[in-house]
């Protein structure tokens, strides 16, 4: 899919914020510096569309990027920062899951994880937390490109077995550095837009 005029559109904490276009939403969850920012400025072709930041807990807001009119990317804050405070981290929790539990609009969760490192206690939480919301959900094994191109395909497997042992979502490997597996995410996505 070729974006021609994505723009970021809102940051919003709140229902009454949210955008009223009524278009899908491709939303992005994972732990804080997985690379969500990154994602979305990878998929389309973009430096700095999204904020990216070496430093882990930066997106605080609901943030809405308007693909065309088409869809919007909505890239969730991260979880498990720890120098976010107690009651802030309370605070991003709520409007998380009153987003996600109560937007018409999400067409798809894309959750993002390492592929360097064992699912940690709040990746399962958030796993848990996705397979109860009962929507639909693609499991991405970031940063591809920090192991072995010869190891990433069955990293990815030991990943799915390790979060989604059914096996009943697609997880695939992702790198914002290669780009190499962008088309095969793109097809996952339109299928649900």
């Amino acid at each position: 899919m070729f974006i021609k005029n994505p723009k970021f559109e809102i940051s919003a904490v709140g229902p009454n914020q949210y955008p009223t276009l009524g278009i899908p939403e491709i939303v992005l969850v994972g732990k804080s510096n997985v690379g969500k920012s990154s994602f979305i400025n990878t998929m389309i072709h973009r430096k700095k569309l999204a904020r990216t930041s070496s430093e882990p807990g930066k997106t605080r807001q609901i943030n809405f990027y308007n693909m065309d009119n088409l869809f919007y990317f909505v890239d969730l804050p991260g979880y498990g920062y720890s120098k976010m405070s107690k009651k802030e981290q309370e605070q991003v929790g709520k409007f998380i899951e009153q987003y996600l539990f109560s937007r018409k609009e999400i067409s798809l969760i894309v959750f993002l994880i390492d592929i360097r490192h064992e699912p940690t206690q709040n990746d399962k939480l958030m796993y848990h937390y996705i397979i109860s919301s009962g929507l639909p959900c693609l499991i991405l094994a970031n940063k591809a490109d920090k192991i072995a191109k010869t190891k990433v395909l069955d990293t990815v497997k030991t990943l799915q077995k390790q979060l989604n042992p059914l096996g009943d979502l697609t997880t695939l490997p992702f790198s914002s550095e290669r780009k190499i597996y962008e088309d095969d995410v793109w097809k996952f996505i339109e299928h649900y837009i």
